[in-house]
C-alpha cells in the first residue's frame, strides 16, 4: 500500500467535523505531553521515533486496523519514513505534512458574521497554537486585529476579496506569539495601533489606541471603539466593532479567563482583571458577541469552527465570571496558573522591536500550546 500526506488544513476539518482520526505521534514523550494535536474522537500512541529505527513490527498490534493511522513528528522527515514501513505492512497511514512545526502556523479563515452597513466579520483560528485573529472588511477596506507572524494569510485573503488594509490593531502586546501588525502595516501602508500603556519600551512608531478611540472603516458608519480593559497586561484594550461584537483580546475567552502574570505583576494586575470582567463587561449589552485573541480548549469551537459566543451567555457558563468572592478570584488566578509560555519574555522583546530574531528562531519561540488563560 501507498501512504499519503495529509495537510494541516484537512486535519483542521477533520477537528471542526470532529471525525475519528488515530495519530502515531513519533516525538519525544515530553514533547508529545507537552502539545500534540487534538481532536473530539482522536486516539494517540506516543512512541518515540528512535525506538522504531530496527522496524515497526512491534507496535503493529497497538495500532488499529479499520481507520486511517496519522503519523506526526516535529518536522515531517521522521514521520515520513514511520508512515513508509507502516505502509509496507499493509496499513492505511498518512502523515501530516510539515510536521507540528506546519500544524502551528496553520490560519483557517471562517467567517463568524455580516457587518449592519453590509460588510463582513472573519476570524482566522489557528488550530494548533490556539490564536484567534481578524479581518472587518466594510467598503473596499479591511481592519486586522491580532494578526500573527504568518501576514502573507491575511494579505493573500485581503486581495481575494479585492480591499485595501487600512488599519491594523494589537488589542495588547502579546507574550505568546509574535505579533505581524507592524509588518502588515509598513507592507499595506496602513495605521498600526497598539494601546500605549503597552508600547512604554517599544522601539517603533504607532498610533495609540485608547479608551474612547474611534476608526472608520471604509465609507460606512462601521466604527472600531476601544474599550479599556487591563489586567492580561496593563494595556490591555478590547474593541466593539459594529456594535455588535466584542473582541476581548487575552481579557476573556469563551470558557476562561486571562492570566495576570506575564509581566511578572500577578499580584498588581489581578484588581484590575476583575474590574475589567466583572465591571467594564457588565455595563456592556450581554448581545455583544464576545470574539476572544485565543482558546484553550477544542471544545470551545462552534460547528463551524469559529470561536464566539454571546457575553451574557458567557456571564452564566464562564466560571472565571462567576466567582463572587474577591479573595478567592484573587487566589484562583495567582496560584491556578498554567506553565509560562515558551520564550515568552523574548517573544514580548521581539513585539517591542527590540530584537529581530529570524524565521528559524522565531518558530521555535512559538511551539507549544495557548497558555494565556487561568481556568
Amino acid at each position: 500500500m501507498s501512504f499519503k500526506k495529509m495537510k494541516a488544513s484537512e486535519l483542521t476539518t477533520m477537528i471542526v467535523n470532529k471525525e475519528p482520526l488515530f495519530i502515531l505521534d513519533v516525538r519525544n514523550e515530553a514533547d508529545f505531553q507537552d502539545w500534540k494535536v487534538e481532536g473530539h474522537d482522536f486516539n494517540y500512541l506516543n512512541i518515540p521515533y528512535f525506538e522504531l529505527l530496527d522496524g515497526v513490527e512491534g507496535i503493529i498490534e497497538q495500532l488499529p486496523k479499520d481507520q486511517v493511522i496519522l503519523v506526526v513528528c516535529a518536522k515531517e522527515g521522521s514521520s515520513i519514513m514511520v508512515a513508509e514501513m507502516l505502509s509496507d505492512e499493509g496499513l492505511e497511514v498518512s502523515y501530516l505534512e510539515g510536521g507540528m512545526k506546519a500544524w502551528s502556523e496553520h490560519l483557517e479563515p471562517v467567517k463568524v458574521g455580516e457587518l449592519s452597513t453590509g460588510g463582513e466579520m472573519y476570524q482566522f483560528v489557528r488550530m494548533g497554537k490556539g490564536c484567534l485573529s481578524y479581518m472587518v472588511i466594510s467598503d473596499g477596506e479591511a481592519a486586522i486585529i491580532d494578526a500573527t507572524r504568518m501576514i502573507d494569510v491575511y494579505l493573500d485573503f485581503a486581495k481575494e476579496k479585492k480591499v485595501k488594509i487600512t488599519h491594523v490593531f494589537d488589542t495588547h502586546l502579546h507574550a505568546d506569539h509574535i505579533s505581524g501588525g507592524r509588518d502588515i502595516a509598513a507592507k499595506m501602508d496602513a495605521v498600526y495601533w497598539l494601546p500605549p500603556k503597552d508600547a512604554e519600551e517599544v522601539t517603533f512608531n504607532y498610533a495609540k489606541l485608547e479608551d474612547g478611540s474611534e476608526v472608520k472603516i471604509g465609507e460606512t458608519s462601521i466604527n472600531i471603539h476601544a474599550l479599556y480593559s487591563p489586567g492580561h497586561t496593563i494595556g490591555s484594550t478590547s474593541f466593539v466593532v459594529d456594535e455588535r461584537y466584542l473582541l476581548t483580546g487575552d481579557i476573556l475567552f469563551i470558557d476562561s479567563i486571562g492570566r495576570p502574570d506575564l509581566a511578572g505583576l500577578a499580584d498588581d494586575w489581578v484588581g484590575d482583571l476583575r474590574e475589567s470582567l466583572y465591571k467594564r463587561y457588565k455595563q456592556l449589552s450581554s448581545e455583544l458577541i464576545v470574539l476572544p485573541a485565543h482558546f484553550m480548549m477544542i471544545d470551545e469551537l462552534n460547528d463551524d469552527g469559529s470561536v464566539a459566543g454571546k457575553l451574557g451567555v458567557l456571564f452564566k457558563q464562564n466560571h472565571g465570571l462567576n466567582i463572587e468572592d474577591e479573595s478567592e478570584f484573587r487566589k484562583i488566578v495567582t496560584e491556578n496558573l498554567p506553565p509560562q509560555p515558551n520564550a515568552y519574555q523574548e517573544i514580548r522583546q521581539t513585539n517591542m522591536g527590540k530584537i529581530t530574531p529570524d524565521n528559524d528562531k522565531q518558530r521555535e519561540m512559538e511551539i507549544g500550546p495557548n497558555r494565556c488563560a487561568v481556568r
